[in-house]
């Protein structure tokens, strides 16, 4: 088996498919080139998913979008938190959260999620994602 590296590395290896969907000129998805570069496409599929909306696999996704837009009203920074991490974890286990920060942006609609994150398999190596939801009516 390749080390991460290894894989990383070789121009002739993908780890996956790129999220969201999207025609690529190599072939006919996005793919990704590193195991990181895949592990954030994991993490917005799985954030951005709501669990019974996946075919066949009816548990996968997390509740983000219902605290967000259904109950925005009593949903804290905790609550978001914990739904995060918690999708995480059962879904994605060989995820790493290194640093996750909810903030609801002051006057406004607008809530801002950014959890820093590495794999089980090379834990001194991290990227970033964000979130940016308003949730303001339309």
């Amino acid at each position: 088996m390749a080390s991460v590296r290894e894989i990383d590395r070789n121009d002739d290896l993908y780890v996956g498919i790129r999220f969201p969907l999207g025609r690529s000129q190599e072939g006919f998805f996005n793919q990704t080139k590193t195991v990181l570069e895949q592990a954030k496409s994991n993490i917005r599929n799985l954030l951005l998913t709501t669990p019974g909306e996946r075919v066949f696999q009816p548990e996968f996704g997390s509740r983000l979008k219902f605290l967000l837009f259904e109950a925005s009203e009593s949903a804290t920074n905790e609550d978001i938190e914990e739904t995060i991490r918690e999708a995480i974890n059962r879904q994605l286990p060989y995820i790493l959260i290194n640093e996750l920060l909810v903030s609801a942006v002051p006057n406004t609609n607008e809530v801002n999620v950014s959890l820093e994150f590495s794999v089980s398999i090379e834990p001194d190596t991290f990227d970033t994602i964000t979130f940016n939801f308003n949730i303001g009516d339309n």
